[in-house]
């Protein structure tokens, strides 16, 4: 088994080897993954962060070894809090743009290495996992108002509904796995939504009872959710009521408190 370490703004990752193939999440700066199988020109990985597995491509790839892939999973991580910011690599003297919620593991007055190069950050960060509740996951979440949908995204350019999710509370210091299913699958069920606080996920479901579609409570009975673009709407017992259209654009199944 080898390793890698995302060293760009974004990897998209693949649910088969193929430029063509459904993109399933995307990997973003900083994120670790272990390589699981390979074709002549792609990877099989799988996600340190969530575990979830896709194909990326081999010109993506940026190898460290074990004993680094280990230590960088060991160090105090960062997360960016800012929707775009550069980032010098001083190894090889250029700057990229990383996204809202790349990470930095390590990060130590702005500095911070992975496998040969050497970094500096100057932007906003927060470390994670820390204490700061719903509050901190709900004004994340709001960075990503009026993100375009795009299936399998996890950046402000594009994200779905469980990546906004996912991201919202990575930002928060809380753990989420990546698709809907799976984080349906976490946390404490509350049985009544008047019984939910703002930060809890609703989960939706489709005809065959299927869970295809997550947001996260807010006040005032709205939730904010990825449908079209990331947007806010309102929510009771029956599911989302789309305010645009006036009519309900999914079916209430499910509310976690995961905090």
């Amino acid at each position: 088994m080898s390793f890698g370490f995302c060293h760009v703004s974004l990897i998209p990752v693949r649910m088969e080897p193929s430029h063509r193939a459904e993109m399933c999440t995307q990997l973003l700066f900083g994120e670790l993954y272990a390589v699981m199988d390979e074709t002549d020109e792609w990877l099989q990985v799988r996600i340190s962060y969530d575990n979830y597995e896709g194909w990326i491509n081999k010109s993506l790839y940026h190898e460290i070894s074990e004993a680094e892939f280990r230590r960088l999973q060991e160090l105090p991580c960062h997360v960016s809090t800012e929707l775009v910011q550069l980032i010098e690599n001083r190894s090889i003297g250029i700057y990229f743009p990383i996204l809202l919620g790349s990470s930095f593991h390590g990060l130590s007055k702005q500095a911070f290495s992975a496998g040969e190069h050497e970094y500096f950050f100057d932007g906003l960060t927060e470390k994670i996992p820390h204490d700061s509740g719903r509050e901190k996951i709900l004004e994340m979440a709001l960075m990503y108002l009026h993100a375009p949908y795009q299936w399998g995204g996890r950046s402000p350019f594009g994200i779905d509904c469980s990546g906004f999710t996912q991201m919202a509370y990575k930002l928060g210091g809380v753990q989420l796995l990546r698709d809907a299913t799976q984080q349906a699958s976490q946390g404490e069920t509350i049985s009544f939504i008047s019984d939910a606080k703002p930060g809890d996920l609703i989960f939706c479901d489709d005809e065959e009872g299927m869970i295809t579609h997550t947001g996260i409570l807010m006040s005032d009975s709205r939730v904010i959710h990825a449908s079209g673009k990331v947007r806010i709407d309102k929510v009771d017992h029956n599911g989302i009521y789309n305010v645009g259209t006036g009519g309900y654009s999914h079916k209430l199944r499910l509310i976690k408190k995961i905090l």
